[in-house]
């Protein structure tokens, strides 16, 4: 995507400490196990990739096989027959959340239904460490084992090539390569690894440590992303044991870091991609050679060097990313282009070793009427950035996919390209609106692509991201209770931070006006039940917070509410248009206002506080009724406007919850929750005002971290819609 996916938002989700409940009451009695619910059917929400797409590989030897790995979203199996990409991970429960980032993948060649991935989204002090799953039926199930060292599927170079290798000698012997712990081995098709002694590279704490794994025949080529551009950054092994520097190497800026390598076996050449930084941001320099393997004979192949002038007179600088050999005809490769945003990405290919190259993007015809998003509000869309996985079908030369930060372009005839994505949804979902009437029944506030309007859930909205104004990522979303045609959005954006729509988030139109501030921290927004009046807060990325802003004419002018605690998310009650509440996380006190936003006063206080994602939802229709999310503190409600909080012991943790439609003969409505009643943190439903539970998912749809949001549908009984942190919404419906 854009920008990093993961926020520490999200990553910080469920880890603050609990506070002291001395001072609110509670019903006696313990959590009591959640019940088997009804069998659920779960799909995902069409929306066509958004995400980083960081490597592509196709299986040497199966005609129709392939696997794609994403950032933050796991990986998935290509299933040529419904022409669909097939999710790998999402058994990965709430406590991996951070194994959903794949740092790395691999094949056996000479055994087809084995694959290997390397798991691990973060290399930081607070992150996990990294896992290995391995399957011996092309991901329908896995064994998995624990490492000790932390990998970094969506940290800087994650684009960069395979650091998961099989061994062609053998194919019980895998390596893998590290950001800081150096290289490891497996002799035992990874049920346990050990670290390679005499690997020339030394890790360092901050470093990019082995960047690409590749074999040259018998050969094994390793990068190294921590050379300062002279020190040498590929290594090789012969004999599976000594390791020894390439000799006669490119050195220099444009050769700094190895990003990705491939091999042409028949003409025993290697083709090896480079830049000044690992990317996908930050590159300006970069180079393409090719290493004769049987002479050691290497040759500057680059096809267009960085640093020119485009037309208008900026500076065209970029990296080279990804590289592919066309296993069928010798001496054809094509590699891309990265982090060109001057000129815009693209591919080049040769077809005599890089002699002469011929750029793809030229000629390129792209066609996004099945994703219309990825024009992202302009008219055509770009050929791509953040071009790195890049991979040429074995068994068909023209058959070409690329990943972009938003998709995966392929193509069958070198010229007409479109997204090669169904299946695959990597969006980071941050709001989610199911409104009570009109043609859509989901509307979505998203990481990196703004707002949709989701007129159906089985193909990617016609419309693509809402407009007039595009965002990056949005901020808030929200809907007058007894007037749904009227809805608000904010988030980042160049040219406005807010708008409104009059008929449901289909059209749009900006603010009139906006607070100075909005343009840097454009925070969360409510409005009342009637749409009489907007009640906006900012806060920084940085954490920092800023007076709330109140508008009554909808969104012309805006004055200071200095009682509303800054940065609170405000909440509007759906029956009473002159209420709003906050909830102040800081001190754990209620705010509310009955006077249309214009003061707050603080209400009930000594409940859980200390961390800025405590959720505050109101029940649909009934002025007062607040249900309060604290984590792992658990559930709270009101019926007072917040007066008086009660503690519900039916479960132990609530981390967000929403209201549907009422099961036949209940007279409150449905409610769903991602929390826990005892051990397993899911997604729960109940019908009886949350005095009992039943489980709805199941630990084959789990998606890691779900804990932005949740909505369900007002309309249709049972059906509940799942924010993710990269596998973008999920929907479900009981089987009936």
């Amino acid at each position: 995507m854009l920008t990093s996916r993961l926020s520490r938002r999200a990553v910080l989700a469920g880890t603050a400490a609990a506070a002291a409940l001395t001072t609110v009451p509670s019903f006696p009695g313990r959590a009591e196990a959640a019940s088997v619910g009804p069998a659920y059917r779960w799909r995902q929400v069409a929306i066509g990739g958004t995400g980083f797409v960081t490597g592509v590989l196709f299986h040497p030897s199966v005609r129709g096989l392939a696997y794609a790995r994403t950032d933050i979203g796991g990986a998935y199996r290509w299933d040529d027959r419904s022409a669909r990409w097939i999710p790998l991970n999402d058994d990965l429960g709430w406590d991996d959340w951070n194994l959903l980032g794949v740092e790395a993948m691999a094949v056996d060649p000479a055994h087809p239904d084995r694959v290997y991935l390397a798991l691990g989204t973060y290399a930081q002090s607070w992150a996990g460490n990294g896992a290995v799953l391995r399957s011996e039926n092309r991901g329908a199930t896995w064994a998995r084992t624990d490492l000790s060292v932390k990998l970094g599927g969506n940290e800087d170079g994650r684009g960069a090539g395979e650091r998961l290798l099989v061994d062609p000698r053998d194919s019980d012997t895998l390596w893998l390569g590290t950001r800081h712990d150096g290289l490891l081995k497996s002799t035992d098709r990874g049920a346990t690894w050990a670290a390679v002694t005499g690997f020339p590279g030394t890790p360092t704490s901050g470093g990019q440590g082995v960047t690409l794994l590749v074999a040259a025949g018998r050969v094994l080529y390793a990068g190294w992303g921590d050379s300062d551009g002279t020190a040498a950054n590929l290594y090789r092994t012969a004999d599976g044991t000594t390791w020894e520097t390439v000799p006669g190497q490119p050195s220099g800026t444009n050769a700094k870091v190895p990003i990705r390598a491939a091999y042409d076996c028949h003409t025993r050449e290697l083709y090896v991609t480079y830049a000044d930084a690992p990317g996908p941001n930050g590159q300006s320099d970069g180079s393409v050679h090719r290493l004769a393997t049987t002479s050691g004979t290497w040759t500057d192949v680059t096809p267009v060097r960085p640093g020119g002038t485009t037309s208008d007179g900026s500076a065209d600088t970029f990296g080279y990313g990804g590289v592919a050999v066309d296993a069928r005809r010798p001496g054809t490769v094509v590699v891309s282009t990265n982090n060109r945003w001057a000129a815009v990405d693209t591919l080049y290919r040769t077809t005599n070793g890089g002699r002469t190259w011929t750029s793809l993007k030229d000629s390129a015809v792209l066609d996004v009427s099945e994703t219309p998003f990825l024009t992202f509000g302009a008219d055509k869309p770009k050929f791509g950035w953040w071009i790195q996985a890049l991979a040429v079908d074995p068994y068909d030369s023209k058959h070409i996919v690329y990943g972009t930060g938003a998709t995966l372009y392929g193509t069958r005839d070198l010229r007409h390209w479109a997204p090669q994505i169904r299946g695959l949804e990597e969006t980071s979902v941050r709001q989610l609106i199911s409104p009570p009437s009109g043609e859509a029944h989901l509307l979505s506030g998203l990481g990196d692509i703004g707002v949709m309007y989701h007129e159906r859930l089985t193909s990617s909205p016609s419309r693509g991201m809402a407009s007039n104004p595009v965002f990056g990522s949005a901020t808030g979303l929200a809907q007058a209770a007894s007037k749904p045609s009227y809805v608000v959005r904010t988030g980042f954006g160049d040219h406005g931070n807010g708008a409104f729509s009059n008929d449901g988030g289909r059209t749009w139109a900006p603010f009139a006006a906006q607070p100075a501030i909005a343009k840097d921290a454009p925070g969360p927004i409510a409005v009342n039940s009637d749409g009489s009046v907007l009640l906006w807060t900012f806060v920084h990325w940085d954490g920092t917070k800023y007076p709330a802003r109140r508008s009554t004419d909808n969104g012309a002018t805006w004055s200071e509410v200095a009682t509303c605690p800054k940065g609170a998310t405000p909440l509007a009650d759906p029956a009473d248009p002159a209420r709003f509440y906050a909830y102040d996380t800081d001190t754990g006190t209620l705010f509310a206002s009955t006077d249309g936003g214009l003061t707050f006063t603080g209400r009930a206080s000594g409940l859980p506080s200390g961390d800025s994602q405590f959720q505050l939802t109101a029940a649909p229709g009934r002025s007062g009724d607040l249900w309060l999310s604290t984590k792992a503190n658990g559930l709270y409600r009101s019926t007072d406007g917040g007066a008086t909080f009660t503690r519900l012991t039916s479960c132990r943790a609530s981390h967000t919850l929403a209201f549907g439609k009422a099961a036949k003969g209940a007279d409150h409505p449905a409610i769903y929750m991602v929390g826990a009643t005892e051990a397993i943190t899911g997604v729960y439903r109940s019908d009886d005002g949350a005095k009992t539970w039943v489980r709805v998912n199941d630990d084959r749809h789990q998606w890691g971290w779900i804990g932005a949001t949740i909505a369900a549908d007002p309309r249709l009984y049972g059906r509940v819609y799942i924010a993710t942190n990269g596998r973008g919404i999920q929907y479900g419906d009981p089987v009936r």
